[in-house]
Formats: C-alpha cells, structure tokens, sequence
C-alpha cells in the first residue's frame, strides 16, 4: 500500500505538468504608423527599420493591422513619396491599415468638430491605398486611448463613427512600450549599444509581466481568459525585439488572430461607464465600471525611464 501511494504522489505531478497549457489568443495592432521612436527619421533608416519589423511580424504569423498617422507622411510641408510607399509595405505584406487621426491629437483636449475633422484629414491617403487592395479603412483607435471628456461627447463620437463605417479598435494589453522604444532609440542615436542591448532584455519581461497583470484581470472580471488586443508600435525596439516577444507570448499558450476574431468574444459588449480616468485600457474601463480596482501597471526600470527622459512622447 505505502509502494503503491508514493508511485502516486510521484505520478499525478506529471500528469498535472503534462497538460497543455490553457489556449489564450491575442491580435496585435502597431499605433503610428509610419514610425515613432526611432534613432532617425531619414528615409534610409525608416525604410529599414519598417522591412525589419514586417519580416519579424511576419515569421511570427501575426495577422496585423497598423494605424497611421498622416501627417508623418510630409515633409517641409509635402506628401513624401518614400513615406506613402512604407504604407504600401505593410499592404503588401499582407496587413491592413487604420485610422489613428491626422496629427494625433486627444479627443478630451480638443473640441468634437475639430477632432472629427483631424480624423478625416488622417484617410486621404490611406483610403485610396486601400482602396486600390481592393479593401475598405474601417479600423479607427483613439489616439492615447482618450475616448472623450464627457459622455455626452463620447456619444456623438460614437454616432460619427458610425455614419463614416468605422469600428474602434479596442485595447486590452496596455503598456509602457512607448517608453522603452524611446529610451532605446536615443542609445541608439548616441551609439551607446550597451545601454540599448540592456534597454531591450528588459523590454519582454516587462511585456510578460503586463501580460501576467491582464490575464489575471480578465480572469477577476470574467472568470476565464478572453481574447486580448495588444497596441504596440512601429519602431526599431519592436523591430529588434518583437520576435522575441511573440516566441514569448506563444510559450505563454497565446495564438494570434485577426482583430475582427477578438473583438467577436461577448467581453467586448461590456460595459465601459464612465470613470474619468484617461488612458485606460478596454479591460481597465470594463473592471471599473464592474466595481473592480486595476492594479498599478508593472513599473518600467529606472534606467529605462532615464535614459527615455521626461519629454518621452506618449504614443498611444
């Protein structure tokens, strides 16, 4: 009897360790585009850094979709050809393009006409590629996650969007990516590869510890894992490090879908209310208005924000 309960307690471990890890899905989106946060923005080294990164996007499998920013395709005041064709890139990668506004600018900070009017300059260039893939602009995502100051403008927003046939693009897994991205690309410009070599072997263990903090939230808010939706960004930290990113994430048990795939899971008929509190993630909105408290976000390091500054641009 004692032989036969140790051969026990020494097999149901195993048997425990060998299950399969529980099936977690996440879509990835990459906010404006056509760069932020890169050591230079001439025309060689953002052409670069863009095939870098499609490739890493690409050997991953991930079906992304990326949110562009127009006004980054001028220069001194002109369309730059060079800038339209990095679009034309993600296109015939396979990807699809989004609306993230003309010149970034907050929908709290800035009056509804003017906001919806900045939308609209920010599909001139990106409708007609689209159209000319024989697909539609119907991604839009607020620019810092801002969703409108009150919920009377939020509203009319919503109607807005709605008569022009777009869909938000929700956010689940928010991040400082921004920071490190920053902090990695002024290394970079002052040929410290040391510091930008530790800048990024930080950057995926904070991503996973962002990570670890959503799952547990869903799980708090909805007793199981949902289907995520990362924000990252088009620059050369991602475009070094993203396929160490996703290898990560699918040792997590994650595989990637299209948006369309995620936003269908009935957690994003949730409700958001309406908290005040600016930035927040779809996740964080929908614990909230259920009476749950978000924890703090994983702490970037210290020498990541050093080195990133305190006039870090906020990218979302």
């Amino acid at each position: 009897m004692k032989r036969w309960l140790l051969a026990l307690s020494l097999v149901i471990p195993l048997a425990a360790a060998a299950q399969p890890p529980v099936e977690r899905t996440v879509s990835v989106t990459f906010d404006d585009l056509p760069f932020a946060s890169v050591p230079a923005e001439n025309n060689a080294a953002l052409e670069d850094m863009t095939a870098r990164l499609l490739q890493a996007i690409q050997n991953a499998q991930v079906p992304a979709v990326g949110f562009v920013n127009e006004a980054k395709l001028y220069r001194e005041g002109n369309l730059d050809p060079a800038r339209v064709a990095l679009l034309r890139s993600w296109l015939k990668a396979g990807f699809e393009l989004g609306n993230h506004t003309y010149s970034h600018p907050s929908l709290n900070k800035v009056p509804l006409d003017a906001f919806q009017a900045d939308l609209l300059h920010g599909e001139t260039v990106t409708r007609p590629l689209m159209q000319n893939e024989g697909r539609s602009l119907r991604w839009f995502r607020h620019p810092f996650l801002h969703l409108g100051a009150t919920p009377d403008v939020r509203m009319a927003f919503q109607d807005f969007l709605a008569v022009h046939a777009y869909t938000v693009a929700p956010v689940t897994v928010n991040n400082s990516e921004w920071v490190f991205a920053t902090a990695y690309a002024r290394a970079q410009a002052q040929g410290d590869e040391e510091a930008a070599h530790r800048i990024g072997a930080a950057y995926v263990p904070y991503m996973e510890a962002v990570f670890t903090q959503a799952e547990q939230l869903a799980l708090d808010l909805f007793g199981r894992s949902i289907p995520h939706v990362l924000v990252l960004h088009a620059n050369s930290l991602n475009a070094d490090h993203f396929a160490v990113l996703a290898e990560r994430l699918k040792q997590r048990g994650y595989r990637f879908v299209t948006l369309d795939t995620a936003i269908r899971d009935i957690a994003y008929t949730s409700p958001m209310g309406f908290s005040g509190i600016t930035g927040e993630s779809w996740l964080e909105r929908w614990a909230r208005h259920a009476g749950l408290r978000p924890s703090s976000p994983p702490p970037v390091p210290g020498f990541v924000t050093q080195w990133a500054g305190p006039t870090a641009y906020r990218g979302y």
